[in-house]
């Protein structure tokens, strides 16, 4: 399986004060951190955003949320345009993410529409495995008003993959990027 990757990077970061994607990490942003990764899973990556300013040149194509569908489910709702069978989404601000993130998410997808990760007893629905058919019931979901990423999962059926410690850490206030500099360490 090569699934095609897609790097979600339009939330606002209100938390952090803005501008998530483009915050340093032991000198390197978030953003790159995710692309590192990303490029080491597949030879097909993209990054979703609200807008180009938000993540600058990224070196990979960006898909922008379609208009009136902003966050997550509107990243996953521009994933169709990757033309994978299967396309994994991570999320920008989670840079120790597992290596065996896209094999064991693979080998729980069978039967469901996603396989998301957990850890900790928490599903974390910004990193899953999504089949491309299910894909195109994002825009039904979305219309009934509904902008739930975990919504959506289960309206497509899922499976949850327990990691057995924290690798989905994510970086949302200016103490967890404290944090995380102190972790790369």
């Amino acid at each position: 399986m090569n699934p095609a990757i897609l790097i979600l990077a339009g939330g606002e970061g209100r938390r952090i004060g803005g501008d998530k994607p483009r915050r340093l990490l032991g000198g390197r942003t978030l953003l790159e951190w995710s692309i590192e990764k990303a490029r080491r899973w597949s030879d097909k990556v993209a990054v979703a955003a609200r807008t180009l300013e938000q993540v600058g040149e990224a070196g990979v194509p960006i898909l922008l949320d379609p208009p009136g569908l902003e966050g997550p489910l509107g990243g996953l709702a521009s994933a169709f345009r990757l033309e994978r069978p299967t396309v994994l989404t991570i999320a920008c601000d989670m840079p120790f993410l597992p290596d065996d993130l896209p094999e064991r998410l693979a080998a729980a997808l069978p039967g469901h529409g996603a396989a998301l990760a957990a850890s900790g007893g928490q599903v974390h629905p910004v990193c899953g495995l999504w089949r491309a058919e299910a894909l195109s019931e994002v825009s039904g979901y979305a219309a009934s008003g509904r902008r739930s990423l975990i919504g959506f999962a289960a309206s497509i059926g899922y499976s949850a993959v327990e990691w057995p410690d924290d690798p989905f850490f994510n970086v949302n206030r200016p103490e967890d990027l404290v944090e995380a500099e102190a972790r790369l360490a």
